[in-house]
């Protein structure tokens, strides 16, 4: 698909597309269910993948979190990816540094738990854009949306509320911009456009042409 091609959003989203209309309520839960399972298992191997940037590691995560917002939807993109911290929260080792870092509540007020909460917002906000008939252009902008509020939530918590190994409080905004922003820019703007081209694809695959 070329650069000035747009996929029109027929469907409320891609994976209501790509999959048959539920008969009833419960078959169609159980369908969002397995998804936000499905998609939570994609978001573990995403955080598994990682460069170990200090203080917080490269991952797939972002190439995920759009994934996943643009085909499932924001509210099934938000709820998947809650359900993959609610895993954490829980105990089970499924961030990108729990081994070593014990996971639990207390891993969301490290160095990453800023970006994990940019996560939500970001699949939100993917999903929002995916779901309304855009342009591809259109979703490409909403993908950006989506990696400014992630990393808008991210830089500012590491500056400021960050719990560190060493006791402080935050690193800081000029760290915060040097460790925390700066070294993903180019990064994530590629996972961008890779996620963006997918879901293109997604719909010219079914057929779904822009206008």
């Amino acid at each position: 698909m070329s650069m000035t091609q747009t996929v029109t959003l027929q469907a409320p989203t891609l994976i209501g597309a790509l999959l048959p209309a539920a008969a009833d309520r419960r078959t169609a839960l159980l369908r969002q269910i397995g998804l936000a399972l499905l998609g939570s298992l994609v978001m573990i191997a995403a955080a598994k993948i990682k460069v170990p940037f200090w203080p917080v590691p490269m991952t797939l995560q972002t190439l995920a979190v759009f994934g996943i917002g643009a085909a499932f939807g924001a509210r099934l993109g938000a709820a998947t990816i809650l359900l993959y911290i609610a895993y954490g929260v829980a105990g089970l080792p499924v961030f990108t540094n729990t081994p070593p870092v014990a996971a639990g509540p207390l891993y969301l007020v490290g160095p990453t738990g800023g970006f994990l909460l940019g996560f939500v917002v970001a699949a939100a906000i993917a999903g929002w854009s995916a779901m309304r008939g855009a342009s591809w252009l259109r979703l490409v902008g909403g993908l950006v949306l989506a990696e400014l509020a992630m990393m808008a939530l991210g830089f500012g918590w590491l500056a400021l509320g960050a719990q560190m190994a060493n006791g402080a409080t935050g690193i800081g905004f000029a760290k915060a911009f040097q460790f925390g922003v700066q070294p993903f820019l180019l990064g994530d703007a590629l996972k961008l456009a890779l996620a963006a081209s997918l879901i293109g694809a997604g719909w010219s695959m079914i057929g779904r042409r822009g206008r």
